[in-house]
């Protein structure tokens, strides 16, 4: 079965989605500015957070540690109001990546916003972590019957399972949903990644793979692509300093522009799993692989021997394989030293 599922991911392009999420700032035109920086950069969906604060947590709603080092004084419920984007601008986001030729997404929180991001439409629908739990929630995700992907970060496989069936039972084709392996923390130690979980993750449930990262840096990332990552996720901004919550654990433009550069050079390297004389190193092979000599001169009718015969570059002649079927035979001519044999 492994071999089954690595034949198909080699087949299938890398898909890199710009996770610009809430680094707009609640700003439409901050906004636009990240959906430029992904399409320069080569990715093929930017993603943003669709949410109504109202609807996704509770004023008294405590911060999360990486959500303190932004602001001690605010509650969750405070920040989030202020990163909130309406209904309008998402279809005004959705029509300039149309515009742009990326691919538009967002991630929606509750089921409201779920609603208006499949009226605007999507090509793929975005399960956050946070609501691998959520039953009511992956049930209606799972009735639009559209391909999902669904983050795993901060579950268990049994949790992971129970989000997989519910999607199945709701609609969803099996075959349609991608589990990222992610790591819930900002940024997420390089120690806690566990990457080899996105590879248990394929073999135990039987769906499409792929990786959400939150590390420092691009190097995981291109390493999830190298083991057979699917769909890769990763969050930019236009500037780490800019004030906002998900900023520091964010990629800038030029970062961004490396990483895909880096992915898709081990797409092209991860070929087709046959092995075979490439193109670019075929004419080296007559240079650096050896024939069978003489070690010296050599007169007609002579046996040859170990003695007088040695392997040398190139490998235009009698190949060193033949050896045995070499020694013992009668030379049919004279040789000079380092003349290719021949039989």
């Amino acid at each position: 079965m492994e071999k089954k599922l690595l034949d198909t991911k080699i087949k299938s392009k890398i898909i890199i989605i710009a996770e610009a999420g809430v680094n707009h700032n609640g700003k439409l035109s901050l906004a636009k500015e990240l959906i430029d920086v992904a399409k320069f950069s080569g990715a093929d969906y930017i993603k943003f957070q669709t949410f109504s604060t109202n609807r996704l947590v509770t004023p008294r709603a405590e911060l999360a540690e990486y959500q303190k080092q932004y602001s001690k004084n605010q509650s969750q419920y405070d920040i989030l109001k202020k990163l909130e984007l309406k209904k309008n601008d998402f279809i005004e986001i959705a029509n300039y990546c149309k515009i742009n030729g990326i691919g538009f997404m967002s991630t929606g929180f509750d089921i409201k916003s779920v609603s208006e991001l499949n009226e605007i439409g999507m090509d793929y629908f975005k399960v956050p972590s946070g609501e691998i739990n959520n039953l009511p929630y992956l049930r209606f995700v799972g009735g639009l019957m559209k391909p999902v992907i669904i983050s795993t970060g901060m579950s268990t496989n049994d949790e992971i399972k129970d989000a997989i069936d519910i999607l199945v039972k709701s609609g969803t084709s099996k075959n349609e949903i991608t589990a990222l392996h992610c790591t819930s923390e900002y940024p997420a130690p390089f120690e806690d990644i566990n990457l080899s979980a996105m590879l248990s993750i394929r073999l135990k449930h039987q769906v499409n793979v792929g990786y959400s990262d939150h590390s420092k840096g691009i190097e995981v990332a291109i390493a999830s692509a190298a083991i057979g990552a699917q769909i890769i996720e990763k969050h930019i901004t236009l500037d780490r300093q800019m004030d906002g919550p998900d900023h520091k654990a964010s990629l800038e433009p030029d970062e961004l522009k490396l990483m895909i550069k880096s992915i898709r050079n081990i797409e092209k390297a991860i070929g087709n799993g046959e092995k075979k004389i490439m193109a670019s190193e075929a004419k080296n092979r007559v240079l650096v692989r050896k024939s069978i000599v003489a070690a010296c001169d050599i007169i007609k009718g002579e046996l040859f021997t170990t003695k007088n015969l040695e392997v040398k570059r190139p490998g235009s002649g009698l190949s060193p394989m033949s050896w045995d079927e070499v020694i013992g035979c009668r030379a049919s001519r004279d040789f000079k030293q380092n003349e290719m044999i021949e039989l």
